[in-house]
């Protein structure tokens, strides 16, 4: 017990071994949909879907590990369903690449990761983004986060009018969802411990009552080979040799940069991490951290790891040290075995988490100075452009994009840092490349 204590500091930060065990459950099971949904978009770029299983398993569990060690930080790193999506459908099926080459293409952006952290360079961008827009960050985040519950949970749904719409509650989904909505809000409301993880679990035995919910057909399987995809991404990088695979490079190193910079920030600010001069406390630790996250599943052959937005769910529950992260990872090792089991945690299950935790983190809208235009305008885009652009990354640049023209419009152009003038023109670059 000491020695956890020595190496994660948990009493300095105000934790202990239980909370962080809760908050390493909550983080997995919000997170556990990603077993099933990466690999079923690995299968649509041609990757075998039991080794995509394995390998998103291992590789998430890797991550954490590396996460938790070297950067003591409660967030678990995981594939992203964003990148996975960019790496099957738009590079492995639009431009008709190989999935091996596409692999190591991550491979590639991911080592040139690794350099630019070194160098510093992305800690330098994270230390000169206004205060005001890390809490536009990580309240935007929040939205994203709410969105995505809404949309699990089938309360939102597609509309070929108005783009979206109420869900029907003639769908029973719906009904698990609600029922798991209403439940987690009396949980959180009233002060339990452990509420959010509890009202998943009640959730889960409520859509099993009433067979929404499909009982597991066995309890123990044993895990498929990821010798299919291993080690193929090396094999590969003597292909990376011309124009539209060195874009397909950059664009995974844009996107993953800034899409994983501003997640971090909303999971640090969400726990409590930033000082009061806005500083993030290890985070050049974090960087690496996914940098080789991002190398060791590219080898593993799984599309880019990055900061997991479902981890602000463990946060909520009390994850403050890296013990959450190593524990997450534990159990994404353990799922290898009971995989059969998380077919019992469908989207609807955690969806209200999603949600709740959206509303947490919308608590940092009250700290925007949203008197002054130049700065709210910005804020704003961030925090709405999240949730419609359905991607971090890309409201995360127009804010960055309107911050400095704002400021120079209010005569304040002395207040802005120099590196948000070269990340404007990155930003205005990062649009052209991901939208032609």
């Amino acid at each position: 017990m000491q020695i956890l204590d020595n190496f994660f500091h948990l009493k300095k930060s105000k934790t202990s071994i239980k909370q962080e065990f809760i908050a390493a459950l909550t983080t997995f099971v919000s997170l556990s949909y990603i077993l099933f949904a990466n690999p079923n978009i690995l299968h649509d770029a041609g990757i075998d879907k039991g080794a995509a299983f394995t390998v998103t398993a291992i590789a998430t569990a890797i991550g954490c590990f590396l996460m938790g060690i070297i950067a003591n930080y409660p967030i678990a790193l995981a594939p992203t369903l964003g990148s996975g999506a960019f790496f099957a459908y738009n590079v492995c099926i639009g431009m008709k690449i190989p999935w091996a080459t596409a692999l190591a293409a991550v491979l590639l952006a991911s080592i040139l990761f690794i350099l630019i952290t070194i160098l510093k360079l992305r800690e330098m961008v994270v230390d000169a983004i206004p205060q005001d827009l890390k809490y536009a960050i990580s309240s935007g985040i929040g939205l994203f986060i709410a969105f995505i519950g809404l949309q699990s949970s089938k309360l939102i749904v597609n509309s070929n009018s108005t783009l979206v719409k109420l869900g029907s509650f003639n769908n029973p989904d719906t009904w698990v969802s609600m029922f798991g909505i209403i439940l987690t809000v009396i949980l959180v409301a009233s002060r339990i411990p452990g509420s959010i993880f509890i009202g998943m679990l009640l959730t889960a035995l409520f859509g099993i009552i009433i067979r929404q919910i499909p009982l597991p057909n066995s309890i123990v399987s044993s895990a498929p080979s990821i010798a299919p995809t291993f080690g193929k991404a090396i094999l590969e990088l003597k292909n990376i040799n011309t124009t539209q695979l060195f874009m397909v490079v950059i664009t995974f190193l844009l996107v993953t940069f800034f899409d994983t910079a501003g997640t971090l920030i909303g999971m640090t600010q969400q726990a409590g991490m930033v000082d009061k001069q806005g500083k993030i406390p290890r985070i050049g630790k974090a960087f690496l951290s996914d940098s080789l996250a991002m190398v060791e599943g590219a080898i593993l052959g799984t599309a880019p790891l990055g900061t997991s937005v479902e981890s602000s769910a463990g946060i909520a529950m009390g994850g403050r040290t890296g013990l959450t992260s190593i524990l997450v990872g534990f159990l994404f090792i353990i799922s290898l075995v009971f995989s059969s089991l998380l077919t019992v945690i469908p989207s609807t299950v955690t969806s209200p988490a999603l949600i709740i935790v959206g509303v947490l983190m919308a608590a940092n809208l009250k700290n925007i100075h949203w008197h002054e235009f130049e700065i709210a305008f910005p804020a704003f885009l961030i925090v709405i452009g999240m949730p419609l652009t359905y991607s971090i990354s890309d409201g995360l640049a127009l804010g960055m994009i309107a911050y400095p023209i704002t400021m120079i419009a209010a005569k304040r152009y002395k207040e802005i840092p120099k590196m948000m003038y070269i990340l404007l023109i990155i930003f205005v670059a990062f649009f052209i490349i991901t939208n032609l």
